[in-house]
């Protein structure tokens, strides 16, 4: 089916959306922790509960996103962040994302950012923008987890970092494959 796809479009000139489902396109928790411990270093002590949590409720994730961001809040907040996706069918590719937030929440932080990816059908349907609810009560540095969905696609952002944060907020984060100022 694939080879079909990709002769269609060499002959018709459209372009063949990259794939981040076939075949055997899932990541164990073994290679999203050695991810992980490679990306965040000696911080790493706290990763492999955080991943084993995010296995046990949401299972294995076809792609998972390294980067940084930074966020800060006092009532309203916002966050910026970079990285790059990872999918074992559709390869490496850049991505930023930025959202706006409100609750009860004051702080800021700039954190190293692990983001696991489920049920992504293609890179393209990355880009989009993800809700949902986000608490955090820390100073210095900490692991968090939180999830974001849109439809079936879910992003697990699992962060560690310095600052201090308190509260609750209710927001979103838009997923975008150049970067941008505009949270909304």
């Amino acid at each position: 089916m694939l080879g079909l796809i990709a002769t269609l479009a060499a002959t018709s000139g459209a372009a063949v959306p990259a794939l981040a489902q076939s075949g055997n396109s899932q990541y164990s928790i073994q290679e999203i922790v050695d991810a992980g411990h490679g990306f965040f270093g000696s911080t790493s002590g706290g990763l492999a509960k955080v991943v084993e949590k995010a296995f046990e409720r949401y299972g294995l994730p076809n792609g998972y996103i390294l980067g940084q961001e930074g966020s800060g809040a006092f009532i309203a907040g916002l966050t910026y962040g970079e990285g790059d996706l990872y999918t074992k069918n559709a390869g490496q590719h850049p991505t930023f994302w930025q959202g706006p937030s409100l609750g009860l929440d004051y702080g800021g932080q700039g954190a190293r950012t692990m983001m696991l990816v489920y049920n992504l059908p293609s890179v393209d349907a990355l880009y989009r923008r993800y809700g949902g609810v986000s608490g955090s009560a820390f100073i210095v540095a900490g692991f968090g987890m939180t999830v974001l969905s849109n439809n079936n696609v879910l992003l697990v952002p699992i962060r560690t970092g310095i600052g201090a944060r308190l509260g609750v907020n209710l927001g979103y984060l838009k997923v975008t494959r150049s970067p941008t100022w505009n949270p909304f």
